[in-house]
């Protein structure tokens, strides 16, 4: 080339050295390649665009994954990433060696690599040669580094023994990989196999029990600390000639041997064995002593979180009773799940309790706090609640004496402050008619599923969370389950994980409750699985950074069409009633609520406006001309589209309501005008003690345009 001539362009010149380019934007995932580039990776020699899944395809799948870590490492250092690949054809057979050297970036805003760079053909020299192990970036700090920072990561995030191992079997040292694993442990004076991997089932029969006394060299290495390299069949022969017989079938030509050792107690033995003869220089020792000091505290961790979680599985299961199998006209099932964090025993508790009455109890209950102390506490205050309802208390004497229990034993001596609070539900059932009487002390309100798949809240009188005042009263609300209802309770970990509060938390449960199909067992699952499985994760609530609680819940199911989940072909009776005392107008806002929830699906909503207005002048009226509680029931009956709504008021005083003409300015009177004018039918009839205000609405659909 004369002086001033231009150079040739970059493509002629690449194209002259056999070097093709590329390149990667993992944002998009497609990766660009040239005609050169495209021959290298063995498709046809033109410029093409190929997504991810069709390069990495090309690629040896242990090439592919260390690329990651190359360019993760060539980020942080501000470096190029060099990395030589392995070309696989449509079977699987390496076809060539390319060396890439690429510049990576990586953008904030985007959170993906953007990588420019070539392709060249290199000769791949013989497995075991001091060449072929050489780094594969051509730079063997760099290499080690990434594979280091990879295993250190993964082993890390490993939670159980069977993970460890998973990682440890998938992990590709930069140069020299081993086709088999095997992680020995201590027991006694014997060996045993953790792990193992590149082997057939059954091969690991001779070397379990082995003693550590014996001739092998998993052995040696439990007994001085110290690691054994062995490069070649000959040297394992003539150091190991006892137990040579035992590894010579496996027909390996390398094999390391590293102490697992934690806090200076060498707890077992890794084996790495290779189909290649390996030198073990200084540098690939170094990286097997870093892995093997990595796997060691890997294994550690998760052996000691096993047996926690062992420990306080048991410990939770053996506070936690045997459903009765068989009751008479009802169904139970029952789940408990305990919080993901720390320690995995807290306070939430269930019970089932035979009556003398022939009856049974249902219990269920959260004792403030997740440590061993509110366990202890909910053991204590669990075996209180049996002792008293198998001594015949009602359900309001249960919770009194149970709440003194409390207060009497949460209490520290040294520390006065740390005073433990416990709410429970208490419900005492009766298999035979269904009627359910409930005490309640600060714990959530159980929700109803009707037959037809309506789901509502059971609104009920409470009182105080149990140990805070040792006088403490419960009154009890009384309720009718029908065939085929159920009736779902809880405590406030399957509400609000996921960082739901009670509102969004209940929608969350109620739509579960109206869309499953199945038994009781299925439906408890499924509630579980709403908090707990994938999709809650996408979902989360307004308060996303709250802890996760234990979750404990309760199914009771009438038996009849419609238990559990499944839905009755024909709808049966809706119905709801709720007692309002005249201490206690704010309930009528209550009951409001629990007919709109009833009346959900009503074609009308104009005529659901109409029914509330109704039932608050009828109670209103109740509590204003008499002295005596309101008893409100409401039933809807028939087939949607022709159902007919049926309300009932019940008080306790014999007068009578008259119709009057108010004038004006009157305060008062418009009540039974306005059921005249809104109802289909009403009246009001005498009881024995008493009277019964009633009106009637039959379905009609809103008119067109509403």
């Amino acid at each position: 080339m004369r002086t001033g001539e231009p150079l040739p362009a970059v493509g002629q010149v690449l194209a002259a050295l056999a070097t093709g380019l590329w390149h990667w934007d993992t944002s998009s995932g497609r990766v660009t390649v040239d005609a050169e580039a495209a021959r290298l990776l063995g498709l046809p020699a033109e410029p093409t665009s190929l997504s991810e899944a069709q390069v990495r395809a090309r690629l040896h799948p242990v090439d592919w994954n260390e690329i990651t870590g190359v360019v993760q490492l060539a980020v942080a250092e501000g470096t190029l990433a060099e990395v030589r690949i392995r070309i696989m054809d449509e079977r699987g057979r390496v076809i060539r060696v390319v060396r890439s050297r690429s510049k990576p970036s990586f953008d904030q805003e985007k959170r993906a690599y953007e990588l420019i760079g070539t392709l060249q053909e290199v000769t791949e020299p013989a497995p075991g040669t001091p060449a072929g192990r050489s780094a594969v970036t051509g730079d063997w700090r760099r290499s080690r580094e990434a594979f280091l920072l990879d295993a250190g990561r993964a082993l890390a995030e490993a939670r159980s023994t069977e993970e460890v191992l998973r990682v440890a079997a998938g992990l590709s040292m930069p140069g020299f990989s081993p086709d088999g694993l095997a992680v020995f442990g201590v027991q006694g004076d014997r060996l045993t196999i953790i792990g193992h991997h590149g082997q057939q089932p059954g091969d690991e029969g001779p070397f379990a029990q082995m003693s550590v006394d014996t001739d092998y060299p998993a052995a040696e290495v439990v007994r001085t600390g110290r690691a054994v390299y062995l490069s070649s069949p000959q040297q394992y022969k003539d150091r190991y000639p006892l137990t040579w017989p035992l590894a010579q079938h496996f027909d390996r030509r390398s094999w390391a041997f590293l102490p697992l050792t934690v806090a200076g107690r060498t707890m077992g033995a890794w084996m790495a064995g290779f189909t290649y003869p390996v030198a073990f220089t200084p540098d690939e020792r170094s990286v097997l002593t870093t892995v093997a000091r990595m796997l060691a505290q890997a294994l550690s961790r998760a052996g000691a979180a096993e047996s926690e979680r062992e420990l306080t599985d048991g410990l939770q299961r053996s506070m936690l009773p045997t459903l009765i199998p068989r009751i008479p006209g009802m169904s139970v099932a029952a789940r408990y799940i305990p919080t993901g964090g720390g320690l995995q025993v807290g306070g939430d508790w269930y019970d089932m309790i035979p009556l003398p009455s022939g009856r049974f109890a249902l219990v269920i209950g959260d004792v403030q706090g997740h440590d061993v102390r509110a366990a202890g506490l909910m053991g204590q205050l669990r075996t209180a609640l049996r002792a008293y309802a198998s001594e015949g208390h009602r359900p309001d004497a249960v919770l009194s004496r149970a709440s003194r229990f409390l207060h009497g034993i949460s209490a520290v001596e040294d520390d006065v402050t740390d005073l433990r609070f416990a709410t429970c539900l208490y419900i005492e059932a009766d298999p035979v008619n269904g009627t359910l009487e409930l005490a309640r002390a600060g714990h959530p309100d159980p929700a109803i599923r009707m037959a037809d798949g309506t789901v509502m809240r059971a609104p009920t009188a409470g009182g105080l969370p149990l140990g805070i005042d040792p006088d403490a009263d419960y009154p009890t609300t009384q309720i009718r389950l029908e065939p085929g209802e159920t009736l779902l309770t809880c405590t406030d970990g399957l509400i609000e994980t996921g960082g739901h509060d009670l509102d969004t938390g209940w929608l969350r449960i109620r739509t579960v409750l109206e869309e499953h199909r199945g038994d009781l067992e299925e439906l408890a699952d499924a509630l579980v699985q709403a908090v707990h499985g994938p999709t809650s994760y996408y979902t989360t609530g307004p308060l996303a950074d709250r802890r996760e609680d234990d979750i404990a819940l309760l199914l009771l199911c009438r038996e009849g069409e419609g238990c559990g989940g499944t839905v009755t072909v024909r709808p049966p009776v809706r119905r709801t009633m709720m007692t309002v005392a005249q201490a206690e107008p704010e309930r009528i806002a209550v009951v409001r609520h629990q007919l709109r929830e009833l009346l959900h699906d009503w074609a009308s909503p104009d005529q659901v406006d109409s029914a509330v207005l109704l039932l608050s002048e009828t109670l209103t009226n109740v509590l204003v001309h008499t002295d005596t509680d309101a008893l409100f029931t409401a039933e809807v009956r028939g087939e949607a589209g022709e159902r007919r709504l049926r309300v009932e008021v019940t008080d306790a005083s014999d007068d009578l309501p008259h119709m009057r003409r108010p004038g004006e300015l009157a305060s008062s009177g418009r009540g039974l005008l306005l059921i005249e004018m809104l109802a289909d039918a009403w009246g009001v009839d005498p009881r024995g003690e008493g009277k019964s205000t009633w009106f009637e609405l039959a379905e009609r659909h809103a008119p067109e345009g509403f």
